[in-house]
């Protein structure tokens, strides 16, 4: 957490490899994000509010008794782009 008290983009881009690598439950990231994306009064730069809005619905089913609708290549394509844009 930064000095305010929200996620810094490293605890945001963590969220993105939990989940793949086995060590968060999507429904946890989902709801991890969505506090952020929900709590009002917050001014995020871009970045950090393109990536918790990509982690909030990473949970969603793809249909009933379906898989994710955003597989796990999915969500490394976003932890991909976060990192390219990062970097940038």
């Amino acid at each position: 957490m930064d000095a305010g008290g929200q996620p810094t983009l490293d605890e945001i881009e963590e969220r993105f490899v939990w989940p793949v690598a086995g060590r968060l439950a999507r429904d946890e990231a989902d709801r991890w994000a969505a506090r952020w994306v929900m709590e009002d009064g917050i001014v995020w730069d871009d970045l950090s509010w393109w990536a918790l809005n990509r982690l909030h619905g990473v949970d969603l089913p793809a249909g009933e008794g379906a898989s994710y609708l955003h597989d796990d290549e999915q969500v490394r394509i976003w932890l991909t782009e976060l990192r390219t844009r990062r970097a940038m």
